[in-house]
C-alpha cells in the first residue's frame, strides 16, 4: 500500500465532481436570470412611456400654439417651441424611432388641425426581439393611459390597460 500522506491538491474525479455541480448551479440560475432581465426591460418601456406622456402634456401646456410635438426629438431639442427644449433625455428623445432596454419607441403625432395644433399622438413600444428582450408591448396615447399586449402583437388603444 502507498501512503497517501505526502499527496496535495484534488483527485480528478473530485475536480469532476466540482464541475459537474457548478454546472448545475448555472442552468438552473440562467433562465431566471434571463426572465429577470426581459421584466426589467418590459418595466423600463412602460415607464418609458409615461415618461412621453408627460413630457407632451407638459410640451402641450408650454407651447399652446403648437400642441403636441411633431416627434420625440423636438422634446429633447425645442426646435419648434424654445420651452419644450430639454424634456426628454437624449435616450429617447434623441431620434424617431428611438431604442431603450431592448424596446423600440415609435412616435406617431396626428395631422394637425385648425391653426396647425397637433391634438393628438400615438408612442409604441416594441421589443427589439419578442420574447427575448421583452415579451409584452406598449401602447400610450395622448389619454395617458398605457396599454400593452402580452404576445408582444402591435398593440393600439383597444389594448389591455396596464394597471
Amino acid at each position: 500500500m502507498r501512503s497517501t500522506q505526502g499527496q496535495k491538491g484534488f483527485s480528478l474525479i473530485e475536480l469532476l465532481i466540482v464541475v459537474a455541480i457548478i454546472l448545475i448551479i448555472a442552468a438552473i440560475a440562467i433562465p431566471n436570470l434571463l426572465k429577470s432581465k426581459m421584466a426589467a426591460n418590459e418595466a423600463s418601456a412602460a415607464e418609458s412611456l409615461r415618461t412621453i406622456d408627460t413630457g407632451e402634456t407638459t410640451y402641450a401646456a408650454m407651447c399652446p400654439n403648437i400642441g403636441y410635438s411633431a416627434s420625440l426629438n423636438e422634446l429633447n431639442t425645442g426646435a419648434l417651441c424654445a420651452s419644450g427644449q430639454g424634456i426628454l433625455d437624449n435616450v429617447l428623445g434623441g431620434a424617431d424611432p428611438s431604442t431603450k432596454a431592448g424596446y423600440t419607441f415609435t412616435y406617431t403625432p396626428a395631422p394637425a388641425g385648425p391653426g396647425g395644433v397637433v391634438a393628438a399622438f400615438t408612442v409604441v413600444a416594441m421589443p427589439m426581439v419578442a420574447h427575448v428582450t421583452g415579451q409584452r408591448a406598449f401602447y400610450s396615447d395622448q389619454t395617458n393611459i398605457v396599454r400593452f399586449t402580452p404576445d408582444g402583437s402591435a398593440p393600439n388603444s383597444g389594448s389591455s390597460p396596464l394597471q
